[in-house]
């Protein structure tokens, strides 16, 4: 080895402030002089050097948001809440292109049967079922990230719920739009659609994000069984009163689940997970 690099060079690589072509030259020779990298050891400032190796980790360790949560990011929206949003497990690609599917099928079934009731029972449940997979220790696998998050769980859960009913009202009126010869009875299923996702709401402080929606759901399919058997027909829930009915219950349970909202921070919804509490 002929030759080393200078001090000052040295120093300044040591620093970050050596700029290129130097800079190269001083990275290869350094690969192959031990007493260059000596003496370099001895130019570096512990405390700066542990220093760095901290911001290097922090940025190895960083989270690298994903394109929705960019975008959401974009829009103004909070980095941590962009993160519990994005999160969401029925805003994933797979629970979306499953409910778009079963929706395409039950469209193909109206057209096939000429029955409009087989849509209008399924696209109030689609919008029910996602606000429950939404929230809770069953079944969010970001649940704990979610109990610790610096916002209250009502607000989470309501923000969790208007991205999953934009979802699924936007996948309904889609649907919607491949029956346009029911005209306005195609609608049919909006009113009662909101009144099931906020009953179920309503019911989760009590009986939990699972036997809450399954409860509403399962009295809507009764509903409309019932409904099905007394009348020939459009089935009562479809009918003007069965709307007013929808609307009626939908703004009560949306007055008794802001009234119970501070339930949703005393014990977090469905219980802690298996464990103890966090």
């Amino acid at each position: 080895m002929t030759w080393h690099v200078a001090e000052e060079d040295l120093r300044a690589y040591a620093r970050g402030e050596l700029a290129p072509p130097l800079l190269w030259s001083a990275d290869t020779h350094l690969t192959g002089c031990a007493r260059c990298r000596a003496r370099l050891a001895d130019a570096v400032d512990p405390v700066a050097l542990d220093a760095g190796w901290e911001r290097l980790d922090a940025e190895l360790d960083a989270p690298r948001p994903g394109l929705s949560e960019r975008l959401l990011m974009r829009f103004g929206v909070a980095d941590h809440t962009a993160r519990l949003l994005t999160a969401t497990p029925v805003l994933r690609r797979s629970w979306l292109l499953a409910v778009l599917s079963l929706l395409v099928m039950t469209v193909l079934a109206v057209h096939l049967a000429d029955r409009p009731a087989l849509f209008l029972a399924l696209a109030p449940l689609l919008p029910l079922a996602g606000v429950a997979l939404s929230y809770g220790p069953s079944l969010d696998p970001s649940y704990e990230m979610a109990v610790v998050a610096p916002m209250h769980g009502f607000r989470l859960l309501m923000i969790r719920t208007v991205a999953v009913l934009t979802a699924g009202l936007a996948f309904n009126g889609l649907a919607t739009l491949a029956l346009p010869e029911y005209g306005l009875l195609a609608l049919a299923w909006l009113l009662p659609s909101l009144a099931l996702t906020a009953t179920g709401l309503a019911l989760t402080p009590r009986l939990g994000p699972v036997l809450a929606p399954a409860l509403v759901g399962g009295a809507w399919l009764t509903l409309l069984v019932m409904a099905h058997l007394h009348t020939q027909g459009t089935p009562a829930p479809f009918t003007a009163a069965g709307q007013s009915a929808a609307a009626a219950v939908a703004a009560l349970a949306t007055v008794l689940l802001h009234r119970t909202r501070d339930r949703f921070d005393v014990r977090p919804v469905g219980g802690f997970p298996e464990g103890g509490a966090l």
